[in-house]
């Protein structure tokens, strides 16, 4: 009887010991794994990289120079002792990058890549190679579109720059030193630099991603493969640490893009103001109208020398070079609403947009 007892309470004590086992090991099955562990796969941009770099090429341009005539070749006694009287050509070779923003073949780059080029050599990462042809250049802006004819051409996912934070995490993709395609990381710096004077429309990404001679025009990219920028500059000083880079928004450069094919140049709006910034009270600025050319849309719109503008378009003046840029992004015809203090007294006036004249 005692051995029946003892037999009918071990066994459901085994079998509960088992259950328990089996249980603890499924929830550590189910268990996430230590975070070095589980972010191992999820440093890697590979992916993103796979997506973009197929819409990066590299550059290489040529330009024929010809050599300066030695001013004693026109001088009959020494032209005897000279070899050769005939000015020569010589060929001056650089490099660069772009990026492929339609699957017909057009390409932005920077202005200073192909500027005076005589030859454009496109190259892509499958090997392929092609001549291209110069679609329009903006030197404002410091961007350039070509056209070359391929098939098969990969158009590069659009971002969109408008949402990048201080701190994300971005990839420089291009040719520096003719190495080739190659790929930088790092992240985004600081946003909205300007006053480089590196081009006249400045809003610059800075970046601290390894950017070198051969990125201009290159993708920077963030970690989907979409594209955020075009590189365009780098920033140092002899002594300083390295690390600054800049790129051109690419809501902007494809903005850009879009009016060098309609027109071949770049629509952009104009008042004719020339404004100095006023800081008032809580460091509120306002634009203070210090000129007005003669026949503009500022002018006949009844702005005069030592208004003080406050808004545009009912949306409060923040500084003199973003107020422009946003006057240089509309179109002529379009009119814009000015609220403006003049002698104290508060005055709205309307005026139609121009197209800005060439420089």
């Amino acid at each position: 009887m005692l051995k029946q007892l003892v037999k009918f309470i071990t066994w459901p004590a085994v079998a509960g010991v088992l259950a328990a086992i089996v249980i603890m090991q499924w929830q550590a099955l189910q268990r996430p794994a230590p975070a070095a562990s589980y972010q191992l796969g999820a440093i890697s941009f590979a992916d993103a990289v796979q997506r973009a770099a197929p819409s990066v090429v590299n550059i290489y341009t040529s330009k024929r120079i010809r050599e300066r005539r030695h001013p004693l070749a026109d001088d009959p006694f020494f032209r005897r002792f000279m070899r050769n009287n005939n000015r020569r050509e010589r060929l001056q070779r650089s490099l660069g990058s772009g990026v492929i923003i339609a699957q017909d073949g057009l390409i932005m780059t920077n202005a200073h890549v192909i500027a005076g080029a005589d030859e454009i050599l496109v190259s892509l990462q499958d090997g392929r190679e092609a001549l291209a042809q110069v679609v329009g250049t903006d030197t404002d802006t410091d961007l350039a579109l070509l056209q070359i004819e391929l098939p098969d051409l990969q158009a590069i996912p659009q971002g969109q720059a408008d949402q990048l934070r201080v701190g994300d995490v971005v990839m420089a993709i291009g040719n520096p030193y003719g190495f080739g395609h190659s790929v930088s990381q790092g992240i985004i710096s600081a946003l909205g630099r300007y006053g480089l004077n590196l081009s006249t429309y400045e809003d610059y990404i800075q970046t601290d991603a390894a950017v070198n001679q051969g990125n201009s025009g290159g993708a920077l990219i963030n970690t989907r493969g979409q594209l955020i920028g075009i590189n365009t500059a780098i920033f140092f000083r002899s002594g300083d640490s390295v690390g600054i880079g800049l790129a051109i928004p690419n809501d902007l450069a494809m903005q850009v893009s879009r009016d060098l094919q309609a027109y071949g140049r770049v629509i952009r709006g104009w008042v004719g103001l020339e404004v100095q910034p006023l800081y008032g009270a809580n460091n509120r600025q306002s634009l203070q109208v210090i000129a007005t050319a003669p026949g503009s849309p500022a002018a006949k719109a009844g702005i005069q020398n030592g208004d003080i503008i406050t808004h545009i378009n009912m949306q409060a003046v923040v500084d003199g070079r973003s107020t422009m840029q946003q006057i240089a992004l509309l179109r002529p015809g379009n009119a814009i609403d000015v609220t403006l203090l003049r002698s104290g007294e508060e005055m709205n006036l309307q005026a139609v947009v121009g197209q800005r004249p060439e420089q």
